[in-house]
């Protein structure tokens, strides 16, 4: 009998760990979602852009920030990456998403899979081509910008 309640644990406890997992894979996503807003919401507005704290998150801000700052790093890591493309051809959306992915893949906090794959996610959900090439594209740019930091 004692070893049917200690099983049971395990399983609980596990099944309570793959929920924390899932749960911190949801925020770093919203956080993600949140901070590609705001980076499409500052090239949109350039030098009219206010940032409305209310909001968003305050880690939502506080990574957008440290995108910012390193911005001009990012983004001529990009352009190295855009063969027959320049970074003001991209639309604001997939701009963002390059830029957020291209700022964590230079932070390496995050293995390149997932930094990549998220940005792959973000643009199969938010980018307004249907065609499946955007993704692909997407993918691509930031596979040579993983291959040109590593």
């Amino acid at each position: 009998m004692k070893n049917k309640t200690k099983d049971s644990f395990v399983k609980q406890t596990n099944v309570v760990k793959l929920d924390e997992v899932l749960f911190m894979n949801d925020a770093r996503r919203k956080l993600r979602e949140e901070v590609m807003e705001l980076l499409y919401q500052y090239d949109f507005y350039e030098s009219k852009f206010e940032l409305k704290n209310e909001l968003f998150s305050p880690e939502s801000i506080d990574l957008f920030n440290q995108v910012i700052k390193e911005l001009e790093q990012v983004d001529l890591l990009i352009e190295k990456n855009l063969f027959d493309y320049s970074l003001n051809r991209l639309n604001k959306v997939d701009k963002a998403i390059i830029r957020l992915a291209t700022y964590e893949l230079l932070k390496k906090e995050l293995a390149h899979t997932i930094v990549i794959n998220e940005a792959i996610e973000l643009t199969k959900e938010f980018s307004n081509l249907d065609d499946a090439k955007q993704h692909r594209f997407t993918n691509k740019v930031l596979d040579q910008i993983y291959q040109s930091i590593k």
